[in-house]
């Protein structure tokens, strides 16, 4: 999920095509709606091509090379790694690409880092998002360690920041003295 940081609103979906066939779409998120089981887009296949990219390709794997090159168009100069003129060489599906988000905002995802004011207190399992306003309520914040981990809805105006994962103004013991939450009603 894209969400503006300041007031935690989501924005957009990350969506990727079925089977991986082409580049992830940034979906706004008025377009989506998230349930239980799934998520039902509003739009047409042809429509969810046209939607902005997600993501860039950076460089592509070549039948000569072992390591990804950047496929030059014709006028570009390369940023330091092999590259080859982008024409007619053999490729492979396999690409190397980055996560593209519009500027000002935030992709968070499942699995991402949460760190408590003390250190780290475990992995993002999904957002609580209010139906009407798309802000985030809570972070559904999986913690505790491998025979003992519970997942913990930690209110969202504990949020700090967003550098490398999601950072709260809350200790590792306040975080574990909330409440279990259900893991099913958070959009993940």
């Amino acid at each position: 999920m894209v969400l503006e940081p300041a007031d935690g609103t989501v924005t957009h979906l990350v969506v990727e095509p079925e089977g991986r066939s082409g580049l992830a779409r940034l979906v706004p998120f008025d377009l989506a709606e998230v349930a239980r089981g799934g998520t039902l887009l509003s739009c047409t296949e042809a429509e969810f091509r046209n939607l902005e990219a997600a993501e860039q390709t950076l460089a592509e794997f070549t039948l000569a090379y072992q390591a990804p090159v950047q496929l030059l168009p014709p006028g570009w100069r390369g940023a330091g790694g092999p590259v080859t003129q982008g024409g007619a060489i053999p490729r492979i599906p396999e690409k190397e690409t980055v996560d593209v988000v519009p500027p000002g905002e935030v992709e968070e995802h499942r699995g991402g880092q949460v760190h408590a004011s003390d250190g780290d207190i475990g992995q993002v399992r999904g957002l609580f998002i209010d139906p009407v306003s798309h802000r985030v309520t809570h972070v559904l914040v999986r913690e505790g360690h491998l025979l003992g981990r519970r997942d913990v809805a930690v209110p969202f105006g504990t949020v700090t920041a967003f550098d490398d994962g999601i950072r709260l103004s809350i200790t590792r013991q306040q975080v574990r003295d909330l409440p279990t939450a259900d893991a099913d009603s958070a959009a993940e």
